[in-house]
This record gives C-alpha cells, sequence and structure tokens, in this order.
C-alpha cells in the first residue's frame, strides 16, 4: 500500500491545530492578550486569529479565481476552532484528491505566480511556526504547553507504538 505522505502531515496539522486551539480555549482573556515575554510579536489571540485567517486564506488561494478572492477576513475569537477546523478538512480534502488542485500557476493578489506546492508547503510551514510561539508564550506565563509534534501525533494515531518486551 502507497502512503498519501501529504495528506498525514496535513492530517497532523489540523490535529495540532485543534490542540492549540483547546488550549488557548482555557486561557483567561488576560492571559490570550498578555504581551510576549518571548521573542514572538503579538499576542496569543493575535497570533492565533493570524494563525487562523492565514490558513483560511491559503485555502481560498488554492480554491477561488483571483477576482473571488477578498482580502483578509477577520473573525470573533469564538468562531476560530470552527474555521480552523473547517478549512483544514478542505486542505486535506485536496491534498487527498489531487485532482482537485490547481494544475497550473496561481496568480496571488500582491502580483506573483506560484506553483500550488508551495502554498502547501507554506500551510505546514506557517501554522508550525505561529504554534510554536504560542508555546513559547504559554511557557511565558507559566502554563504547560501541549505537546504536538511529529512524535505526539505519531502516538496518537497509533503509528509509533512501544516494543514489547
Amino acid at each position: 500500500m502507497i502512503e498519501n505522505f501529504l495528506a498525514r502531515l496535513f492530517e497532523h496539522n489540523n490535529w495540532a491545530n485543534d490542540k492549540i486551539i483547546q488550549a488557548c480555549a482555557a486561557l483567561t482573556d488576560e492571559q490570550l492578550d498578555a504581551p510576549p515575554q518571548s521573542a514572538t510579536e503579538g499576542s496569543i489571540r493575535s497570533t492565533l486569529s493570524h494563525l487562523v485567517s492565514a490558513q483560511y486564506g491559503y485555502l481560498r488561494i488554492l480554491t477561488l479565481p483571483l477576482e473571488e478572492r477578498q482580502d483578509r477576513v477577520t473573525m470573533e475569537f469564538a468562531d476560530l476552532g470552527d474555521s480552523l477546523k473547517s478549512s483544514g478538512i478542505r486542505l486535506l480534502e485536496l491534498v487527498r484528491d489531487e485532482s482537485k488542485l490547481p494544475e497550473t500557476r496561481i496568480q496571488t493578489r500582491d502580483g506573483f505566480y506560484v506553483e500550488p506546492w508551495v502554498i502547501m508547503v507554506q500551510i505546514i510551514n506557517h501554522a508550525t511556526e505561529h504554534r510554536e510561539q504560542i508555546k513559547s508564550m504559554f511557557t511565558a506565563l507559566g502554563i504547560t504547553p501541549p505537546s504536538i509534534d511529529g512524535w505526539d501525533y505519531g502516538e496518537s494515531a497509533n503509528a509509533l507504538v512501544p516494543i514489547s518486551r
């Protein structure tokens, strides 16, 4: 059986995003809006909002013609989890069925042509960077951040199993 490794990366991305959303939902407004004590810029709330709107934007780049893409979308904090989950599911559908992806370079709103695979790399990289920033801000607040790396996901997906002795 040939495994779709790109789909696995997006499954991890969705799982890790969900863990971050769950962890952030447990924070107070004061914690969400605290100025960062690390090298990051912006609060947990603003970083999470940026991560969500960017992922939604990347999905629109991959699925909508240029003229139908609108400027950045803003949403209420309470809606971030649903938006992240929805866009994550749709992105996973795209990588599972590559025939749904554009076959040619995509025109961006800022004057570039880009191959679809570059957007896919950016989706994963961008989310990972911001989740790590959020985890750093958790640590600065004295809160243990969620464990969301590839090993953790492998264990949760039963793909990392201890050898019985």
